[in-house]
């Protein structure tokens, strides 16, 4: 039986990962449980499926924690912070790894660092120290599997152990796009887009944050990015595609002119049931993929000169160093002040140019430079705002 920790657990992965995880008993426990500040589901999850640890990644709620978990009656032990974070990273066999942002680095580091099984939703601890992430899995014995729909489906049509495209006769990899909920919009109709709209996506259910990057194309230029790490490919042979229905999740073309592609249905835990039970197939309670139903399947190019984050992102990739690290780190602040109606959308590909126009990129050699470009980053953003647009 494999023991799971789930970093997010109160998020829209993290809900996936356990229904799939209730499904088989005789498989999974439970062995860690980690929220940021939601205290109430996070205790309702631990009267559920009864972990050895629950953490709270907000300090300041550690004692409301501890107090319903005692009152719950459970012998679950209580931690908070980044070292809760970090313990519950080794805790078990596999690591879901769904925490939001910047802030899941430092615990999905722990994990790779302890040999673990990481199944990788945080994007944004590849974008930022891909390098690094891999040395530590390769170092010490760890295995990570993506569990981001698109980075998953190239997983899946990738042959035998995936240490790079070089021997596989590939040509390149094709990330697929939903377009978001403002596909086909013109620039000037997005001078108005609110939270509301930008989190409205059509075909995921997914949180804030992650709903506006798809909104803005800047979730996909993350995908580029860590595609380049996860598969050692090459900037040029990432492409994206748009396809608007979400069926097809991503494409690997051989160099013999074969194309492979995943589909199935829009639902997550299609992706966790395969990377939990890797390299077996399990049930995963996603209804079956009705061809004759759907019909049609379309794809197109990517808008470009709207939704320009994706450049953004490839042009921080060609960059190199601590160049991804600043694009993430103004984004995460752009779409922050976006999602608190301070940022107009628009703006948010501006603020993101200018931040990377204004800190050099250095050789990404250490988790300490990286924080400090992270933190760099973050400080300019805010400057941007405050001199633009307060």
């Amino acid at each position: 039986m494999k023991a799971v920790s789930i970093l997010g657990a109160t998020g829209s992965i993290g809900a996936s990962a356990l229904d799939v995880i209730a499904r088989h008993p005789q498989r999974f426990r439970v062995s860690a449980l980690a929220a940021h500040r939601k205290v109430d589901e996070l205790v309702a999850l631990c009267v559920r499926f009864r972990p050895d640890l629950a953490v709270i990644a907000d300090s300041a709620f550690e004692h409301a924690l501890r107090d319903k978990i005692r009152s719950a009656g459970l012998s679950t032990r209580v931690a908070s912070g980044d070292e809760g974070l970090r313990e519950a990273a080794v805790t078990g066999d596999t690591i879901v790894a769904a925490i939001v942002g910047a802030a899941g680095l430092d615990s999905t580091l722990a994990a790779a660092r302890a040999g673990k099984r990481v199944l990788l939703a945080n994007k944004e601890a590849v974008v930022m120290a891909g390098a690094l992430l891999l040395a530590a899995l390769q170092r010490d014995g760890g295995e990570l599997i993506p569990i981001d729909s698109e980075h998953n489906a190239i997983f899946q049509c990738l042959p035998g152990r995936r240490t790079g495209l070089a021997d596989a006769g590939v040509r390149r990899v094709l990330l697929t796009a939903s377009g978001g909920p403002f596909r086909g919009y013109a620039r000037a109709q997005l001078a108005t887009i609110t939270p509301e709209q930008a989190c409205a996506h059509p075909n995921w259910v997914m949180g804030r944050k992650i709903s506006v990057d798809s909104a803005t194309l800047m979730n996909k230029g993350l995908e580029v990015i860590e595609a380049h790490w996860l598969f050692g490919a090459a900037p040029e042979q990432i492409d994206v595609v748009v396809h608007r229905e979400s069926i097809v999740h991503s494409l690997v073309e051989y160099v013999d002119g074969s194309v492979l592609a995943q589909l199935g249905n829009p639902d997550m835990r299609t992706a966790l049931a395969h990377a939990l039970a890797w390299p077996e197939r399990i049930e995963a309670g996603v209804p079956a993929l009705d061809l004759m139903k759907i019909a049609q399947l379309n794809f197109e190019a990517p808008d470009r000169q709207t939704f320009r984050c994706l450049d953004l992102a490839y042009q921080a990739l060609a960059a190199g160093g601590t160049a991804p690290t600043i694009l993430n780190a103004a984004n995460e602040i752009a779409v922050g002040a976006f999602l608190e109606r301070t940022l107009p959308f628009l703006a948010i590909s501006e603020l993101i140019e200018s931040t990377l126009a204004a800190i050099p990129s250095v050789p990404a050699d250490s988790i300490e430079t990286l924080i400090h470009a992270d933190l760099t980053a973050r400080e300019a953003a805010q400057r941007i705002i405050r001199r633009a647009f307060c």
